[in-house]
Formats: C-alpha cells, structure tokens, sequence
C-alpha cells in the first residue's frame, strides 16, 4: 500500500514547484513510511510514499516507463492479485521487464491497451499515470472502492491525492464546508454519498470510474458497473462456485514478500477466510497467525443484544483451536481508547467513527510490530445480507436507506442550522438520486425487486464508509489491509443470487454458509452474525460524557452553533455509565470528532 499525489497545470511550468510537491507529499507519509519519490515535468508532476510489499528492490515510484519514443510515468497505490497473468500476456505480445512488481505491470498494461487495460485489472488499486506524449492523465479506482482517491481542480490546476490531507496541503485548497457539505458530514457515520469529497468543489473519484484528464478538461466514465440477470445455477452450483472463487482470491491475495496474517472475530466472515488461507499456507509448511481485538474487562461488562448476541472471544480461540492457527488476542483499556480518538481525525481529514475507528487503529498497530499485510472479512454481510434490518419488514416498506428507517437526524440540529440545511430532506433526496442507478431485471417481482435494492444500496452506499475506515485506521499504522470479499467477480454474481437462496436453510448469509460447510465446526459455521465488538466499561461512557460536558462548557465552541445543545445536554446527563448505549456512545464520539475538526482545521463554514 502507498499513498499518491501529484497535480497537472496547462499553464505553469511544474518542474519549478517540486517544494509544494514535496509538501502535499509529506502529509502521506504514513501510509509509505518505506521510500518517497517525485518526477516533474512542464505539465505533470506525481509523487509517491510506499510501503514495500511486493519487490522491495524494484518497485520504486513514480515509476516510469520509455518505450517508442514516449514517456509514461505513473504513481500507484494498491496490489494487482492477477498481475502474473498479465505479465505472462504481455510478455506474449513482445513487453519486456525489468522487474517484478505489478506496478511495472500497470505501466505495460497501458502501454498496450490505453484505458481498456482497466477492463483486465483485479486487485485493489487507485492509480495516476501520465502519457507525456498524449499529454493526458489517467486515474482510476477499484471497482468497489477499496483504496481512495480525491481531486479538485483549483485556477487551472487540477490535484489529486490519496487522502484530503493532501489536496489540503497545497494553498489553492482550503478547508471549506457549503451547506451540503455539512449535511454529508452529519450522515457520515451511516451514508457515503459516491463521489462527495465533502469539502467544498473537492470530489472523490468513484469506485469502478476513471478519470482522463486533458487540454480539453476532466472526463469520469465508468469501466464496470453491476448489472442484473437471471440467476440459473440451482443452490448446490452455487455454492460451489462461490467457494471457487473464495479459494482462487485467497490463493492471489496471500501472494507477498513480506508477512500476510489475518483478522479473526470468530464470525462465519473472517472465520471462512481463515480457513481457507491457513489451508493455503499449511501446503506450503507455514501457519496462519491470526489477530482479534478485545477490551480490558470485557466478560464482566459485556450484554447480549440484537447486534451483539454472543460474546466473541469464546469463538475467537474455537477457531483459532479447530483451523490450527497461531492467534494473539489484543486487549485495549478505556485510556489508550480515549487518548487515540483523533488519530481517526487525522487519517480521514475529517471526523470519524469513535472506537469503532480507534479500536481498529490500535488492532492494526499491534499487527505491523509483527507482519505488514493482513486479511479481513469485511463486505460479506453488505455482499450475502447479514445485517438484521435485510429481514425487518419495515425496511421493505421504508422509502429510504434501508439502515437509516427510524433515524431522524434532524434533532440534532440547532434551529439556526435548519434554516439553512435539513438532513432528512439530504438524505431524501441522495435516497431517490441513488434509486435512478440501480440495475433492475425485468420481469422481476416487487418482492425480488425490492431485495435487490436493498443490496445495490448496501454495496454503494454503506460499504464505502467501511472501506474507508479500514484504509485509514490501517494506514495510519503504515499496515495494508486486503478485503477479499470484495473481489469483484464474487460481488457480480451474488448480487444476483436470489434472495430465496441467499438466505437458504432460513437463516441469513446461508449461501455462504454452504459455501463454507467443510471448511468449520457446525457451531461456527452456524454462529448468529454479531457486529464488530465495542468496550462496554462504564470507564469508557464516563470519558465521552465528560469529554461532551466540557464542550458543552466552552461557550466558544464551534460546535455549539451547529447542535441543539439543550437536547445533548440532557442526552448525557440522562445517560448512566453503567447502562451503555452503543447509539449515544457513538453520537457523542461523533460530535466530539465535529467540533475537534472544526477547530484543528480552520474550517470555514458557507451556508
């Protein structure tokens, strides 16, 4: 994993500027603590930090590319899983290299394919790649999202970057919020709007989009989209072709020249992966080494509720114990919990989600003291619907995003706010624009109809925002993290899979469930889903209630002119440590992270 930057000017000569270059570079440097470079030219400047992964001596970037007479230079951040058959293919069609990395491989992908080398492409990847002759940029992202990517365009120039952070660095950029600006930040803990770069005429390229850029100006085109057709395999095909494409992704995605270890919740999602990955690497005479995250007291605090049924460490060593894997269980307290809460504000340039981020922070950090590249589980409940509210019947009649039914977020607001924005209505309105986009199958019944939106929405507008905390609480350590759920092949084919058989055997995710059946114990492989854990000490309440009592405090607080203080007050002071609520842990996080950016980051609000 690395992190990129550059900026293309039609008008001023760049190979003056390498100084800002190598400032909006610098604000990266955690995600590429391993080696910096930079190339200028008149029109083009790229810079990259990288974090070794594959070819430690010859993947250094920007890398460039002469060939005919012609200059590529590109700056690449991400893994190609399939990047030895395309090198195979292209060393077929005359391409000679000179290393052995996949970034070497992009460059003659486009050599020989333009932009249609993007349709070849699987991996995880975000990416810039000059074409000196062309005089032209191509930029691209992952078909799901996996790695980010940000741009503005700014008095004829036109930034790009890995993380806002550093299209922030360069002075064209300033941190400035307009009132849709604002309504985003307040739903982004539970809604990613595609493409909102959240700070004002700055956007987000969109996952499975590229971008050209040129004399002419900047022109975003999709290269894949999910498409709807009738599913015709019966259930046991299915599930074996899902299984086959499970086992073809680990085989690629534990592929590097540093140490690959793996999350471990004791969930059906990570628990399959490990499975599969410990069964790889035992070939090979090597174990798995497998990581979870816990709490300083968390058997004596935990209570079973709808999202959390089971307490996961039990299931976490069953695991562990059955698949034959090496675990190391990392336990936080209260303190580091509540000292690390920034970090997740520094890593998004924005606020985050609480101790769902910092936990993970903390996971990640205690994984790069003994490896560089972990496996995750993430995307499979949005992918095979595993959140509880795909089976609420509220939700199939809700005319809104299916996580959001019963969530009025106006209450928050302070009545000087709503006067200029009012969330419910953005939420609407994103609701309905994300309707337009979906892929319907015709002849497709309400019911079927209906399900699939669901997915489409979950997979577009809720999976983005889980994505993006694991790149950056990740990053943030300099530790790269692949999801191989997201393997786009799978996600096209189970979108399609209907729900009647996604759901088999009457329980959720239960195609996968199949999919998985020799590989765990039955009282794993039919463990009840359970969210991501959180500390449930009374310790943990105290700090947040006392953290939002002292802003609520500070007269000057930049935060107090956004909310309705009165309400939050008696939020917290109703609120008992010793009966924890995960909903108003997280509001309270939330609007601690707000007035913490609004601050640090001199945010000018245009409403």
């Amino acid at each position: 994993m690395c992190g990129i930057t550059g900026m293309i000017d039609w008008e001023r000569d760049l190979t003056q500027q390498r100084p800002l270059l190598e400032r909006m570079l610098r604000t990266l440097q955690a995600r590429g603590p391993d080696a910096e470079g930079c190339w200028l030219s008149a029109r083009a400047a790229l810079a990259h930090r990288r974090l070794v992964v594959i070819d430690p001596q010859g993947g250094a970037q920007p890398m460039v590319l002469k060939q005919d007479g012609n200059v590529y230079v590109i700056t690449y951040n991400g893994e190609l899983y399939n990047f030895k058959e395309l090198r195979s293919e292209l060393e077929s069609r005359g391409h000679t290299f000179l290393s052995r990395s996949d970034t070497e491989v992009l460059l003659h992908a486009y050599v020989e394919w333009r932009e249609d080398c993007l349709h070849r492409l699987n991996g995880m990847f975000a990416f810039a790649l000059w074409d000196e002759n062309k005089q032209l940029l191509l930029m691209a992202r992952d078909h799901l999202g996996i790695k980010p990517l940000f741009y503005a365009e700014r008095a004829g120039t036109f930034l790009f970057g890995s993380e806002l952070k550093a299209l922030l660095a360069h002075p064209l950029v300033h941190p400035e919020i307009d009132a849709e600006g604002l309504a985003e930040i307040f739903v982004r803990p539970v809604m990613h709007t595609p493409g909102c770069g959240v700070y004002r005429n700055v956007s987000e390229l969109r996952p499975g989009h590229y971008a050209i850029v040129d004399p002419t100006g900047i022109h975003i085109k999709p290269y894949w989209l999910l498409h709807s057709f009738p599913h015709s395999n019966d259930v046991q095909t299915s599930a074996e072709y899902i299984r086959s494409i499970l086992e073809d992704t680990m085989q690629h995605q534990l592929i590097a020249d540093v140490p690959v270890v793996s999350m471990l919740s004791g969930g059906l999602d990570s628990s399959g992966l490990v499975a599969l990955a410990a069964n790889i690497l035992r070939q090979d005479g090597k174990k798995l080494h497998t990581y979870s995250i816990d709490f300083v007291e968390s058997a004596r605090d935990f209570q079973p509720d709808i999202v959390r049924p089971g307490y996961d460490q039990f299931w976490v060593e069953r695991v562990s114990a059955s698949v034959g894997t090496t675990h190391h269980t990392i336990a936080v307290d209260t303190p580091e919990l509540l000292d690390n809460l920034f970090v997740q504000l520094h890593a998004h340039d924005l606020p985050g989600m609480g101790q769902l981020e910092t936990s993970l922070y903390l996971l990640s950090k205690a994984m790069k003291q003994d490896a560089t590249v972990a496996i995750s589980g993430e995307a499979a409940d949005e992918i095979f619907g595993g959140y509880f509210w795909f089976h609420q019947q509220a939700v199939m009649r809700a005319a809104t995003f299916p996580w959001m039914v019963e969530m009025p977020l106006n209450k928050i607001l302070s009545p000087e706010v709503l006067e200029n924005i009012s969330i419910d209505d953005y939420v609407s309105r994103r609701y309905r624009e994300a309707l337009t986009e979906i892929p319907r199958l015709a002849g497709e019944d309400a019911y079927a109809a209906k399900k699939r939106e669901i997915s489409y929405l979950h997979l577009t507008r809720y999976l983005p925002s889980l994505l993006e905390r694991k790149d950056r609480m990740s990053m943030a350590t300099g530790f790269e993290v692949r999801v191989p759920y997201c393997e786009y092949r799978l996600v096209e084919y189970v979108f399609n899979v209907p729900w009647e058989m996604k759901t088999i055997g009457r329980i959720e995710k239960g195609i996968l469930r199949r999919a998985l059946a020799d590989a765990l114990p039955n009282d794993v492989l039919y463990r009840k889903k359970s969210a991501y854990p959180l500390t449930r000490n009374p310790s943990y309440m105290h700090g947040v209630q006392q953290r939002m009592l002292d802003l609520l405090n500070t007269p000057e607080a930049p935060l107090l002119r956004l909310i309705n203080s009165k309400l939050i007050s008696q939020i917290v002071e109703l609120q008992s440590p010793h009966q924890y609520s995960g909903g108003i842990a997280s509001v309270l996080e939330y609007l601690i992270q707000i007035n913490a950016w609004l601050t640090k980051y001199h945010v000018s609000l245009h409403l």
